[in-house]
């Protein structure tokens, strides 16, 4: 469809540019994602210029970046994994709080990633101030980037900023980093972990679920009875069922019945959740509460376990991996993982090292061995003879 002269889009927003009495381009935000409410103001302000008028426009406020992180995190609210989300935007809030929007450019930022390449220049507040690989970088970078679009939709910024903040380019990541668990290290990590954090992993490692989905899983979604997980709300925004193994179902059994120790609350809808008392002096009075954080527990068991370098992430790895080493195919692997593309599950492929030189052995055998036709074909040549 045909768009009139003049009216842009700025994320969901429409805008209109007009000549102004002085011959200046003027830009304007509709508040609309509406073609139609620019179009008429496109009109209405054309004329007031063909009146004689300069429409009065409403100036962009010389905002900080903490205003902006304010709103920002009100909007964000809604989105899925929020948890971690809340984390990055409160780093780069304690590393650029009290600066204009205005001042921000290409520069600023290409140093803000220096700086967290090389360990972090100017000491945060954060424990996670040295967040140095590239591809924790570069969620930094895309969550700032989409901070001053919407500050842009909002009226707290011009244009320009979020051209020269969107010069920036991300790092190229190693996303051949694989880390996944032995037998032997996944049998370790599971016998260190707390009790609380135990089931968290055996269903990481059973299931190849992301962090997110497993602590927001609840019992309307698992079902024990038929043996499948299903998930409504995925990171690629489709239904995934995962089905549920013997290891898991007893895991899940004894959460659903509960325990002396902990009794299951019929009265939460969570499958994994935390306690939170009204007044903790007392414990009259309780919630239960989804997990939001579970890293600094995460952690403890792997030192216990004496793993080391392994993140949460890297059980959804380490499911996929023996998956693919088991000879399953990697097309069931991609539905389980819910892989929109089958590229993204063929970074395990290179996992399979031994399940690799069985299919050449069987090569080896083929090409090696004479058909059966050519063994018939002889024996009756020398029959004849």
């Amino acid at each position: 469809m045909a768009r009139a002269k003049g009216i842009y889009k700025r994320g969901k927003v429409y805008w209109i540019a007009y000549a102004g009495l002085d011959g200046k381009v003027v830009r304007e935000s509709s508040k609309s994602d509406k073609f139609k409410d620019a179009e008429t103001l496109l009109v209405k302000r054309r004329q007031d210029i063909n009146d004689g008028k300069m429409p009065e426009i409403k100036r962009i406020g010389n905002h900080a970046f903490k205003d902006l992180v304010t709103e920002y995190l009100k909007w964000a609210e809604r989105q899925r994994s929020f948890g971690q989300k809340e984390l990055v935007i409160n780093q780069l809030k304690e590393r650029f709080g009290n600066m204009p929007l205005r001042r921000f450019d290409t520069r600023l930022v290409e140093s803000y990633q220096s700086e967290r390449l090389q360990g972090g220049k100017k000491r945060l507040k954060s424990e996670e101030v040295v967040a140095n690989k590239p591809a924790t970088i570069n969620r930094h970078i895309a969550t700032l980037k989409h901070m001053f679009t919407k500050a842009v939709e909002w009226d707290m910024v011009e244009e320009e900023t979020l051209k020269r903040v969107r010069r920036v380019k991300m790092l190229e990541e190693n996303n051949r980093r694989l880390r996944y668990l032995s037998k032997d290290e996944c049998h370790a990590l599971i016998n260190a972990c707390d009790e609380h954090l135990k089931p968290i992993v055996v269903m990481a490692m059973n299931t190849g679920m992301r962090k997110g989905e497993i602590l927001s899983l609840k019992w309307d979604n698992v079902d024990l009875q038929h043996g499948f997980i299903l998930l409504d709300h995925t990171k690629n925004g489709e239904r995934r069922e995962i089905p549920i193994n013997g290891t898991l179902k007893a895991t899940l059994e004894e959460l659903y019945k509960g325990t002396e120790n902990r009794p299951r609350r019929i009265d939460v809808p969570y499958v994994f959740y935390r306690v939170v008392y009204d007044d903790p002096a007392e414990k009259t009075k309780s919630t239960g509460k989804a997990f939001v954080r579970i890293q600094r527990s995460f952690m403890s068991a792997c030192r216990r376990a004496k793993i080391h370098d392994f993140h949460f992430h890297d059980l959804r790895h380490t499911f996929a991996s023996h998956l693919v080493m088991a000879g399953i195919d990697l097309t069931t692997v991609k539905e389980l993982l819910g892989h929109k593309t089958l590229s993204m599950t063929l970074r395990y492929a290179h996992l399979a090292p031994a399940h690799k030189v069985k299919a050449v052995d069987i090569l080896d055998q083929t090409l090696t061995t004479s058909p059966t036709s050519q063994l018939l074909h002889k024996k009756e040549g020398a029959a004849n003879g």
